[in-house]
């Protein structure tokens, strides 16, 4: 945000003297020099020059308040110019409004001029050219009366624009045209001839403004989607046709209509008309039309409800700018487009509500009107307890028990008479009433960015909601009307299905889903467009339908539905719902009662139970075949999935490895016979914590594959075979107790570390015959199948390696890299593992998200810029710090705003602060901000910091570089853009494994590797269909003895440490660790550049003589030879991408 309160301020080129108006009163003695060009054709800013007097002249009483309202009010004085920022920011500039007002001045003379017709029949068109199309489905097609066109009564402003709350972006002018009285009948209310009546003029004004220039394009469109009320949208011609849109609306005559003839009892669409058949029943039998009648309604009142809502603008300065924040608020949920949204209307009559009922006072700031707004909605359900506006309604008015018995949410306007939220269906209002909850939720913590997560982050279903799915062919929706016998209601919706159905749906839903959700939300159908050459769309031309689930972790995955009891009365209506699904079932505890089991072995497949919920439900009672229902809760879970026979995404592994750690834990510390005791078992390895992408299997070998060294017991690969499978070392920390003994020199130390390896590898074979192998830093154990790798430390060590004495005796302590290296090893991972460890007990999937990140990292080759240790911590903040979403429920959703946290945040001026265990106070993120500001030029680029780490960042100190990060940014912007419309999209032919593809092309050599020497070749994003045997069995592993295999054998990772410590110095390497085929190499700009000739520098270089100079330059052919030499056997091609290179 600029900060407009500074006093040096920068003064853009071309501001027009009038949007600069209230600044110019402001600063009328500022002397302003213009912005000068210079040679490069760049501005140059001058700052506003302020005399003495001006700079230190004493607060006026004015800014006394703004002072004192801050302090009182904001956490801090930035929210508060934050707030005043975005408000200018979606403000109509003055040049804007003369631009609206003229274009409306031209359209109002146009409509004014309007030629008369004769009179004809409605259902006669022939007097429409045929290049103008009537916006209505003209179904039924037999109505009632005559029509002829005249010019409008009176062409009026309402809505927004008038009413000075309209904002950018989406600049909609409204403008009622009045119907002159002539052409409407009284009894036109009935079976729809008011709504064909209102299209017929539409289209006719439509004919009438397409000769004329001055008008630009002419659509037509529906308002909030109704197709009872259809709108004319223009725009003007030339390039401002994409500023602002005029949305013509035809009214009635202003009491044509008796509004008590649309009472939400009554019915005005009768049966034998809509469906042609002779009906028997009288008209006290036919069914009532709330929602037709408060479509025809709304068109009798838009200019009494401005009349309203300036009545109480005019007592209320900051009424504008409240509604302008709620708009932003709801346009950032998806909440304020649509059909049955909260739009811009409902906001102004919301805050209207809390004024005239004096719940929010007329001196309340923007800011506290905004406040109290969600705070009312956060705390008001008015799917129960409906509002009112009307004041004094006349006895013919509904009562909120009518409305409530026709409508799913009451909010009745001033006249008493019209539900203004008729569309909107429950799952909406609570969905409303979730997001204001939330908000309010992290409005006061201070350690919360709230204006950012409040009004500037967007919240799409898809990065919102833990699962989704859709349906996809909605004319099959015309099937469920017939199913669930909705004929009255199709009647009140004129024929759209698809609003007729989806509240049963949602309650269907609702009920199946139960305790498993704690939110069901829905898309909300977008307002159709289309030209007015084209006949009106079909109900079925919509975008497919988008259902939102936010679980409950501990119950969504239950397998287990449980009804009641056998012989109680609520029995027949559980068999009702799960028809054949449920059954009689037994359970321990004796009771014998109706269940409904689902199918699930896997943790990923019992995250699915809900889908399989829906799909039966759906199908059961709906006729929606599975086969329309597209579930995309779990695509982006198929890129860590392992296992043929039951899929899994690693949980149960992770599970596996944690107990058999576990196992070995506690034999350590029972373990006699040690000369010091253990203080402390910690493991230190991803696997251990849950977020090892794929997670270490327990290995059965095939000894036939190995040749056996028998002085060692371990096995060596044959010749000529394939690459063993990779074994993972599991790393464990094993801590002994401090004593006088330990010596205080670091090789002395070492020797007893390794004296300690080889002393619990002898008591492990001989108490559990587990096969050991020492070595001078840790101790492998083979153990079912997997090796865990234990490395003693002792406290002190790292103490000792700062120590050194100087020529003159005396001891000196420095820090250096090998004290920092053991530390971390030995010290800060294991803490952090055992933080993370508990992370993933709160939160089931935790682990898979970081497994899907960092599998993400990896394919695109940047799991050496952001280390495990480092997503890890990535991923922890989104579960640590969700605002302004919950803690994701998903794998799918968790990855999506993984990649959203990393392209969107401003890692130049913040830390992302981890607070892990909750151990951070608000004072303390104002430390790590002030002095992450005050040291920033010599902090890492990524800066993250933990309770343990407030002021150094040691997880990202070595990696990533600016360059790396920006990429980083770079590709994480594109794949979620990518990735959110092929979830979102279901005519993408793509798999969502496009986002794991890295782009290749911007690399200048690539080296392509023998898949038969890459061990990891089945994790790879599209694992090949051929895969070569590494000497591993199926079938039980066995718990202890056996020899030991090549353990942390990988040739690509060996071979990639070679060419780094080679050619470090001109190239940078890049690679898949999970199975990559490709070595990416990108050369070093400065690398290549000549430099004066020495002795000792000649290697892989080519010598130049330039007069009496010699310089050398970097051998390109020979370091690519070097590059085949180093991985022969490993190294199948070596691509030089030579057009790439510039130097």
């Amino acid at each position: 945000m600029k900060n407009k309160q500074k006093a040096v301020e920068m003064i853009p080129p071309g501001s027009s003297q009038e949007e600069e108006e209230e600044e110019n009163k402001a600063c009328a003695k500022a002397k302003r020099s213009k912005p000068e060009d210079d040679e490069g054709g760049e501005v140059v800013y001058h700052p506003v020059k302020l005399s003495r007097s001006d700079l230190y002249r004493p607060p006026t009483a004015e800014e006394l308040n703004q002072l004192k309202e801050a302090e009182s009010l904001f956490h801090c004085s930035l929210l508060k110019m934050q707030m005043e920022e975005l408000l200018k920011e979606v403000a109509l500039s003055e040049r804007r409004k003369e631009q609206i007002n003229s274009f409306v001045h031209k359209v109002t003379k146009l409509l004014q001029t309007v030629p008369h017709s004769s009179e004809v029949e409605v259902s006669d068109l022939s007097w429409l050219s045929g290049a103008v199309k009537v916006p209505f489905l003209l179904v039924p097609k037999t109505p009632k009366g005559k029509f002829h066109m005249a010019p409008p009564t009176s062409v009026d402003l309402i809505g927004s624009y008038p009413l000075g709350t309209c904002t950018k972006p989406r600049i909609m002018v409204d403008l009622a045209v009045t119907i002159p009285a002539d052409i409407l009948h009284p009894k036109d209310a009935l079976n729809q001839r008011y709504p064909r009546k209102r299209a017929l003029y539409l289209a006719g004004l439509a004919q009438h403004l397409a000769s004329f220039t001055d008008i630009g394009t002419m659509r037509y469109s529906c308002l909030h989607g109704n197709r009872l009320r259809p709108v004319l949208l223009l725009t003007p011609p030339g390039k401002e046709s994409s500023t602002f849109t005029v949305r013509v609306h035809a009214c009635p005559p202003p009491g044509f209509f008796k509004p008590s003839r649309f009472h939400p009892q009554r019915n005005n669409v009768r049966t034998e008309w809509y469906t042609g058949l002779q009906a028997s029943q009288s008209e006290s039998n036919e069914p009532p039309t709330p929602h037709y009648n408060s479509s025809v309604l709304g068109d009798l009142l838009p200019r009494a409800h401005l009349q309203f809502l300036s009545a109480v603008s005019s007592q209320c300065s900051a009424f504008p700018d409240g509604v302008a924040l709620l708009k932003v608020w709801l346009h950032q949920r998806e909440l304020d487009q649509g059909t049955g949204c909260f739009n811009g209307f409902l906001a102004s009559m919301l805050l209207a509500f809390l004024l005239t009922t004096h719940r929010i006072s007329n001196t309340m700031t923007a800011y506290q009107l905004l406040r109290n707004s969600l705070n009312f909605l956060a705390s008001t359900d008015l799917t129960v307890n409906g509002i009112s506006l009307a004041k004094d309604p006349d006895s013919t008015a509904p009562s909120l028990a009518d409305f409530h018995n026709a409508f799913q949410v009451v909010f009745v306007d001033p006249s008493g008479h019209l539900n203004m939220c008729a569309d909107m269906t429950t799952c909406t209002y609570k969905q409303l009433q979730h997001e204001a909850s939330v908000s309010m939720q992290f409005w006061d913590d201070p350690t919360v960015d709230g204006f950012h997560c409040l009004l500037m982050t967007p919240k799409p279903m898809i990065r919102t909601m833990d699962h989704v799915f859709q349906l996809c062919e909605l004319v099959k929706l015309q099937s469920s009307c017939k199913k669930l016998n909705l004929l009255s209601e199709l009647m009140d919706h004129s024929g759209n299905y698809v609003h007729t159905t989806l509240p049963f749906i949602l309650s269907l839903l609702q009920r199946g889903l139960g305790q498993r959700i704690s939110l069901l939300t829905h898309s909300l159908s977008p307002d159709p467009e289309w030209s007015v050459e084209s006949e009106a769309p079909q109900h079925k031309a919509q975008p497919p339908l988008s259902f939102g689930l936010l679980l409950r972790p501990e119950l969504a995955a239950s397998v287990l539905e449980r009804g009641p009891p056998a012989d109680s009365p609520k029995a027949a209506e559980f068999r009702q719902l799960w028809g054949p699904r449920s059954e009689l079932r037994r359970f321990q505890d004796g009771a014998i009662t109706e269940a409904v089991l689902w199918d699930g072995k896997s943790m990923c497949q019992k995250q699915l139970v809900p889908r399989q919920i829906i799909t039966h439900l759906l199908q059961l009672h709906a006729d929606i075949p599975e086969s329309s229902v597209r579930y995309v809760g779990a695509k982006v879970d198929d890129v860590i999935k392992v296992g043929s026979e039951v899929p899994s995404t690693g949980e149960e592994e992770s599970l596996m490895v944690v107990q058999s750690y576990d196992d070995l834990s506690r034999k350590l510390w029972r373990l006699e016979g040690l000369p010091l005791s253990i203080t402390s078992v910690q493991g230190a390895h991803p696997a251990l914590r849950y977020t090892q992408v794929f997670p270490p299997l327990p290995l059965k070998l095939d000894y036939s594959f190995f040749d056996r060294e028998k002085a060692c017991q371990s096995l060596v690969p044959k010749e000529g075979k394939p690459c063993p499978a990779y074994i993972t070392p599991i790393t464990v920390i094993c801590h002994m107790e401090g004593s006088g003994k330990w010596p205080h020199d670091r090789l002395a130390i070492r020797h007893i570390r390794a004296a300690f390896h080889i002393r619990l590898g002898e008591l492990l074979k001989k108490h559990h015959n587990y096969t050991c192998r020492p070595s001078p830093t840790h101790l492998d154990i083979w153990k079912d199948g997997l090796v865990f790798r234990i490395q003693v430390a002792y406290h002190r060590e790292p103490q000792v390696l700062r120590e050194s004495v100087n020529t003159e005796g005396l001891l000196v302590v420095r820090d250096n890299e090998e004290a920092q290296t053991l530390e971390m090893a030995t010290i800060h991972r294991p803490l952090l593992t055992s933080t993370l460890h508990g992370l993933q007990q709160q939160h089931p999937c935790f682990g898979a998200v970081c497994r899907l990140a960092k599998r993400w990292l990896g394919a695109q080759l940047f799991s050496e810029d952001i280390t495990e240790d480092t997503a890890d911590l990535l991923v922890a903040s989104l579960f640590l710090q969700p605002a302004p979403f919950t803690p994701p429920g998903s794998p799918q959703v968790g990855f999506l705003r993984f990649l959203h946290l990393l392209s969107s945040f401003d890692w130049r001026n913040n830390p992302l602060v981890v607070n892990l265990n909750n151990q951070l106070t608000a004072p303390d993120y104002t430390e790590i901000k002030n002095d992450f500001m005050a040291s920033r030029e010599s902090l890492p680029v990524m800066f993250i910091a933990t309770p343990k780490d407030k002021k150094l960042s040691m997880w990202t100190k070595r990696a990533p570089s600016v360059q790396m990060l920006h990429r980083v940014v770079m590709v994480a912007a594109e794949s979620l853009k990518v990735l959110e419309h092929q979830l979102m999209d279901g005519d993408q032919i793509q798999d969502v494994r496009v986002v794991m593809r890295p782009p290749l092309d911007a690399y200048d050599v690539l080296i392509h590797l023998n898949p038969k020497q890459v061990p990891l070749l089945s994790q790879a994003v599209d694992p090949p269909t051929v895969n070569f045997s590494r000497g591993v069995m199926t079938g039980s592993v066995v718990p202890s003895g056996g020899a030991l295999p090549v353990i942390d054998y990988n040739p690509v990772s060996l071979y990639l440490a070679e060419l780094r410590e080679a050619f470090g110095h001109l190239a940078l390497f890049f690679c898949d660790p999970y199975g990559g085929e490709v070595i990416a190499v990108l050369w070093k700009p400065q690398a290549f550049s000549p430099v004066p000739f020495k002795t000792s520098q000649v290697s892989a270089r080519n010598v130049e003589v330039t007069g009496d100079e010699a310089s050398t330059v970097p051998n390109v052919e020979a370091i690519l030879e070097d590059f085949r030499i180093i991985g022969e056997g490993l190294v199948k091609s070596v691509e030089a991408r030579t057009e790439r290179w510039s130097f």
